[in-house]
């Protein structure tokens, strides 16, 4: 063991006196005694042994970590808040960037501005910004990265209120394949800004984050609980209410095993039921004269539903999708519920495999509608719903039957009008065709922008984007 004085630990083997000298922060390889924990992720199924992991500290770690892995020839991977279910945050014998400990958040409430820090959570976002009443677009689980998410594009409770959480996004600190920093916004390099908005993590490493904060206080939100024997007809009613209902509301349906609740009829418990979860950015009791007619429906067995500031509602089922489990999700977009959608779910959604496992389907529309699929990388602002199926479990021996359930259930979704998943959601194993689907008309640009700043595809860990004339 060598022992420094800079903040850097005990590291085991040195992989070069150069990257030493340069890093403050910590650098962990094999015989480090915190190896096995630093590189765990969300997704247990991702059992990766890195070169070595560089916990960077500033700007100038993060250099440093891009120049020595391009020098070195190591594959490089990039782990913001770790919750990639397809495990693009740790590589086999690559040098894994990590910023976690880039997390800050400053609020700058007279602007309506926040900076946020590429190894953030949202619910340090959440904390930070609920203070002063405001709130960031982001998604539905807290301990979700905030550089994933909004890469990717960013659905969630507010989607239909305010947009996706890239539609919030005014500028983007970057770190590039070149080891140079510089940053993206509509005014600069303005090509680059709109790749960043929905092209995932294929140009670089985001150091920080500026978004718009949008003025949100309490919100009704939480659970409405169904029989799962009603699930055909919930749908349809849910399709035909959220049409017919206010931009504001946001509510996602689901099917899922019904937890221990006190407001869940025992006899319910452990046995698949429907939700919708639901959240008004609003008054409350607005908020139930818009919800009414899902709390009426006579398949109905209870309800969450109360008034609470928004970072309670994005952290309100942290719980069941805790760190640690295994994981396997695919995505899917969809113009409509049709009927024959509606089938395959009301048919596959009840027969969820484990507590944990679910299906989620997120409304678009509203705010994230009214943009031009053309004005962002993320493409698909026609669709009405974005599907997430996800096995959540814990025992390795029920692998098969837990993936083969998603799959199963995504196969019988793509004779539908598919139209390409979701980025954030892909498992992995779609193959650079389902890439492809994903960003459809886009797919060109990004790869022109791809070459641009990567063409040596440096950062490939993620849903790939192939530079330009390259194959």
């Amino acid at each position: 063991m060598t022992t420094t004085a800079n903040p850097r630990s005990e590291i085991g083997v040195a992989p070069s006196d150069e990257l030493t000298t340069r890093v403050r922060g910590e650098i962990v390889t094999a015989e480090h005694p915190d190896f096995d924990a630093a590189r765990q992720i969300y997704n247990a199924m991702v059992d990766r042994r890195p070169a070595l992991i560089v916990r960077c500290r500033d700007v100038a770690d993060i250099i440093a970590a891009v120049e020595h892995a391009r020098s070195h020839d190591l594959p490089l991977a990039v782990r913001g808040g770790g919750h990639s279910a397809a495990g693009y945050s740790m590589i086999d014998d690559a040098l894994v960037i990590d910023l976690s400990a880039i997390n800050h958040v400053v609020v700058e409430p007279d602007r309506s501005r926040v900076q946020v820090g590429g190894g953030a959570l949202w619910a340090d976002v959440d904390h930070a910004t609920s203070t002063f009443g405001m709130v960031v677009p982001s998604g539905v689980i807290s301990t979700t990265g905030v550089a994933g998410l909004t890469l990717g594009g960013g659905t969630g409770h507010l989607t239909r209120a305010l947009g996706l959480t890239c539609d919030s996004l005014l500028s983007v600190d970057l770190v590039t394949a070149d080891g140079e920093l510089i940053r993206a916004s509509e005014t600069e390099r303005p090509e680059l800004f709109w790749a960043l908005r929905g092209g995932g993590g294929n140009f670089g490493v985001a150091v920080n984050f500026e978004f718009r904060l949008h003025p949100v206080g309490d919100v009704l939100g939480g659970p409405i609980f169904y029989d799962a024997g009603a699930a055909r007809e919930l749908l349809e009613h849910y399709r035909d209410v959220l049409a017919a209902a206010p931009e504001p509301l946001g509510a996602f349906f689901g099917f899922s095993q019904a937890p221990p609740l006190p407001m869940i009829p025992t006899e319910h418990h452990e046995r698949p039921i429907c939700f919708i979860a639901a959240c008004w950015p609003g008054h409350a009791d607005k908020g139930r004269d818009v919800l009414r007619p899902l709390l009426e429906h006579p398949a109905i067995i209870g309800d969450g539903l109360a008034s609470m500031p928004m970072a309670d509602l994005n952290a309100a089922t942290d719980a069941l999708a805790p760190h640690g489990l295994r994981n396997y999700w695919k995505g899917h977009f969809i113009p409509d519920l049709t009927p024959e959608l509606i089938d395959v779910h009301a048919t596959l959604g009840p027969t969820v495999p484990t507590p944990l496992s679910t299906v989620h389907l997120y409304p678009l529309g509203g705010a994230a509608g009214s943009i031009e699929p053309s004005q962002t990388a993320f493409n698909h602002r026609d669709a009405q719903f974005s599907t997430i199926i996800a096995s959540l479990w814990d025992d390795p021996a029920e692998d098969d039957a837990a993936i083969g359930w998603v799959r199963d259930y995504w196969d019988a979704l793509q004779t539908c009008e598919p139209t390409g998943g979701y980025v954030n959601f892909l498992a992995g194993d779609e193959g650079d065709a389902g890439v492809r689907t994903s960003y459809r008309d886009n797919y060109d640009r990004l790869a022109a922008i791809k070459l641009a700043y990567d063409p040596h595809n440096v950062f490939c860990h993620n849903a790939n984007i192939i530079p330009a004339g390259h194959h």
